[in-house]
């Protein structure tokens, strides 16, 4: 799956001062070049490149003030949903 494996093939580059990009950096996510996600260490959520892509201004909003109930938990949002063991290594790495 492009964008969620710890050696991706196809690469999508960060969005560069557009719209998304100041919404992501607002809300103070930072984009990680290795795993081609968005990062929240504080709300812990990762957001995909290929999500952002993807998905309107007000789509990635929702997103950004949905509230992780999930306490101590990581939230992915991808279009198409990470494996278990994607899953794993990406918050081992992020983490």
């Amino acid at each position: 799956m492009p964008g969620m494996t710890l050696h991706a093939t196809t690469s999508v580059p960060p969005i560069r001062l557009s719209k998304k990009r100041q919404i992501l950096d607002a809300a103070g996510y930072v984009y990680d070049f290795y795993h081609e996600v968005y990062v929240h260490r504080v709300a812990r959520k990762m957001i995909s490149a290929w999500f952002v892509r993807d998905h309107s201004e007000e789509e990635l909003e929702a997103c950004i003030r949905e509230e992780n109930r999930r306490i101590g938990r990581w939230r992915f949002y991808c279009n198409t949903p990470p494996s278990v063991s994607v899953r794993r290594q990406l918050k081992a790495a992020l983490a």
